[in-house]
């Protein structure tokens, strides 16, 4: 079942988040993040975008939300996806569904552009963009350091119509 996301949730959320701040370079946060910070972030996300989860049997499997691509009023109409799924859940499709329902609550609100910025390589998300339209439109190699090594990302783009 996806829901909108609650204030509750956000332990469970911080753990799947946790695990790929530890184990992986696909975000930048060098360090797991406190429960107090996770939830303000959380807050201050969902007080203006779509902040959805995946959840079956009472546990939370996977969660996405827009949030603000740059502070400049001229970015309004576009948005940054992020979606994460818990790390022992993949091959399930629960970032499609995610994914797709991100999509569709922000084409309600209006937006006209969104961009997954991915840390690559990383098949499994470069995939899951491009089955839902996303074109690759850039790339800035070598501008994160995580696990003593610098790591490139690409921006892929969405259009809605």
């Amino acid at each position: 079942m996806i829901r909108p996301v609650h204030i509750h949730d956000a332990q469970a959320l911080l753990d799947i988040y946790n695990y790929y701040v530890v184990h992986t370079a696909v975000t930048f946060d060098i360090k797991p993040l406190s429960l107090e910070t996770f939830q303000n972030k959380l807050e201050t996300i969902d007080a203006v975008y779509p902040f959805i989860v995946y959840e079956e049997n009472d546990t939370i499997l996977g969660f996405a939300y827009g949030s603000r691509f740059r502070p400049k009023p001229a970015y309004d109409y576009v948005v940054e996806s992020t979606v994460y799924v818990k790390h022992n859940a993949h091959g399930r499709q629960i970032g499609t569904k995610l994914y797709g329902e991100l999509i569709h609550l922000l084409k309600q609100e209006k937006y006209t552009n969104v961009l997954g910025v991915l840390t690559i390589p990383n098949e499994a998300s470069v995939k899951l963009h491009e089955k839902f339209g996303f074109e690759k439109v850039a790339e800035l190699k070598d501008i994160g350091f995580k696990f003593n090594t610098w790591q490139t990302i690409g921006i892929w783009q969405l259009h809605l119509d």
